[in-house]
């Protein structure tokens, strides 16, 4: 069994809407829900670990009561990064396996966490081929440093899933070392476990500015059907 860890603690600050952004509504339902509903049908997960931004856990804990969420939920405060939030809803997870997802990624269905959870490896990430080229560069100089080959880069996708060992193992050693991740399937590579990854797909967007609120809009919708005919 598994216990799904709900990173929903952002403020929102780009988007601009005097609330967290998980909290903004799409067609009519908050952002939040579409990860609560779509992880609350996965019978492998049984408790979900849901955080939220200081000053607003009555509101979070208002939308799983309103949308009947059945999945035992366990509530933690935000930490001040998402690598801190990680690692203290971790010692809340009471089985030997976890599912990061983040509510910012409302278009995640049942069956990407379906797939997850089937993949045979223990610790595995959606992760999706990347169409452009990208380059490492210096920012300060603003100077173009070298070559990346562009079939060996996937853009990490969520949700992923770990042996919450695996992930204790390495939030510790990156703590040890000073170091903070933007994600954890890197974060548990390089503290040197087997991390694989299965394919995601291109409507997995994350929200982050009021483009990406207009554009999960439009695809839960339905309105990228018939691009193809």
């Amino acid at each position: 069994m598994y216990s799904l860890l709900l990173l929903n603690g952002g403020v929102g600050a780009r988007v601009a809407a005097g609330q967290p952004k998980q909290l903004i509504k799409v067609k009519g339902i908050p952002i939040l829900v579409y990860s609560l509903v779509a992880a609350d049908a996965v019978p492998e997960i049984d408790q979900i670990v849901l955080n939220y931004p200081e000053g607003w856990r009555d509101d979070v804990e208002r939308i799983v009561t309103d949308y009947a969420i059945k999945t035992p939920v366990t509530y933690v405060e935000a930490g001040a990064t998402r690598h801190e939030s990680v690692a203290a809803m971790l010692s809340t997870a009471t089985n030997d396996h976890v599912v990061v997802h983040e509510s910012a990624r409302p278009l995640v269905t049942t069956a990407d966490f379906a797939a997850l959870v089937a993949a045979e490896a223990e610790n595995v990430s959606l992760m999706l081929e990347i169409p452009f080229t990208v380059a490492p560069v210096d920012p300060e100089q603003r100077k173009v440093t070298g070559y990346l080959e562009r079939s060996t880069l996937r853009n990490v996708q969520l949700p992923q899933k770990f042996a919450k060992a695996d992930l204790v193992d390495a939030h510790q050693k990156a703590s040890a070392e000073g170091k903070t991740y933007t994600e954890d399937a890197t974060l548990v590579a390089v503290a040197g476990h087997d991390v694989r990854f299965i394919d995601g797909n291109d409507r997995n967007i994350k929200v982050t500015t009021p483009t990406d609120v207009r554009l999960a809009t439009y695809l839960l919708s339905g309105g990228e059907e018939g691009w193809d005919e």
